[in-house]
């Protein structure tokens, strides 16, 4: 038996995909422990797993809820996805890199301890900045990129954030020259807290470095970026991770379809776009369940509704006839596993069109989604 550790960031979605992973390899015999935020503390013993905490940052005097990092940043942020997602390199990308740099600085003593106390034969992570207590511990790490693809830079890959075409390449360089002075300092100085904790130099314009050992990540090559540069001999792509982890759940029996509506930690954070939704498809036939996220007290359904702060999502989505969703991986990845359409509305940069996904619109605004899209 392995001791396995699993470091999600502290949101739903990269740590409901660790816990398809970490499952199976339970199943398997494997000790699993999740290393996870305070305010997630309990949620993953009650899925069976040992739970390890940690913090990005010093406590509040107010209690927290899961994921309160992400639920506040984008309560102060959401107008920023009204904008091109080039501007919102400044007012969205670079706060957001800013605070988890910032959160990696403040864990990294506790990451050794943790890891010092577990000794896991292998680390997991799955976040968008590096840990440097993780290539310091001497240990086999595994980095799983389930944001965003375009992370995983290539030539033939749309600017990173940018939720650019990847056949119409306007605008590419113009976004590049905006990226990078964006970006720059922080990259610097972020490296430098690297290498003085012991851990490699991070590359060029890089907030997490790839694992010597392995790398996964997690779309279905059909729908995935065509490169020109391959991503190397350990990079694995999993295509689509389902868990089985999820609560049983059961439509009633009603008429009109049934339509699930889910934007995830981003969008449901977003009152006033989860307000207008519900006002819109109140005026539909349709059935509609609601994932109604952290700010469900501010939101009051319809009568053709029904819904929750959190549902157990894999149980619904066998059920519904089509997802409306903001294009995160964990959503879109079960939908096509499942075989369910999809109304897709990516709501930043951090929601990245596959290749023939959307068209480029003329400057100055925002661009436009035409098919399937996906988080981060």
């Amino acid at each position: 038996m392995s001791t396995i550790a699993f470091f999600p960031e502290g949101a739903y979605g990269p740590t409901n995909n660790c816990v398809g992973i970490g499952n199976v390899l339970r199943e398997r015999g494997h000790r699993v422990v999740f290393i996870v935020e305070e305010s997630f503390a309990g949620t993953l013993e009650a899925q069976g797993f040992e739970e390890r905490l940690r913090r990005l940052g010093p406590p509040p005097e107010v209690e927290e809820a899961p994921g309160q990092l992400w639920k506040d940043l984008i309560r102060e942020t959401a107008p920023v996805f009204r904008q091109p997602t080039i501007e919102q390199l400044e007012a969205f990308i670079a706060p957001t890199f800013q605070a988890l740099c910032d959160g990696a600085r403040y864990v990294d003593d506790r990451l050794r301890e943790i890891i010092d106390e577990l000794q896991p034969d292998v680390i997991v992570e799955d976040n968008v900045v590096g840990f440097p207590a993780l290539a310091a511990s001497g240990r086999p790490w595994v980095r799983i990129t389930s944001c965003n693809l375009a992370e995983l830079k290539d030539p033939a890959v749309p600017p990173t954030f940018s939720g650019y075409a990847a056949r119409d390449r306007t605008g590419w360089p113009e976004y590049w020259e905006e990226y990078r002075p964006t970006l720059g300092d922080l990259h610097g100085s972020f490296s430098e807290f690297f290498v003085e904790r012991g851990a490699p130099a991070l590359p060029e314009l890089e907030l997490i470095d790839d694992s010597p050992w392995l790398n996964l990540c997690i779309y279905p090559r059909e729908v995935d970026y065509e490169r020109e540069l391959p991503l190397g001999e350990r990079w694995h792509n999993l295509e689509a991770n389902v868990r089985k982890t999820d609560a049983p759940w059961q439509a009633e029996p009603g008429d009109g379809a049934l339509v699930y509506l889910s934007l995830g930690s981003l969008g449901s954070a977003d009152v006033g776009l989860m307000r207008r939704l519900i006002a819109t498809l109140a005026e539909t036939p349709h059935r509609v369940v609601v994932s109604m996220g952290p700010h469900h007290s501010e939101l009051e359904l319809a009568d053709n509704m029904v819904g929750a702060e959190f549902l157990p999502q894999t149980s619904i989505l066998p059920q519904v006839d089509a997802v409306i969703t903001h294009g995160g991986n964990n959503t879109v990845t079960e939908c096509l596993y499942f075989g369910r359409p999809m109304v897709v509305l990516p709501l930043s940069g951090t929601s990245t069109t596959t290749p023939s996904a959307c068209t480029r619109p003329a400057s100055g605004s925002a661009w436009t989604p035409t098919g399937t899209s996906r988080r981060s």
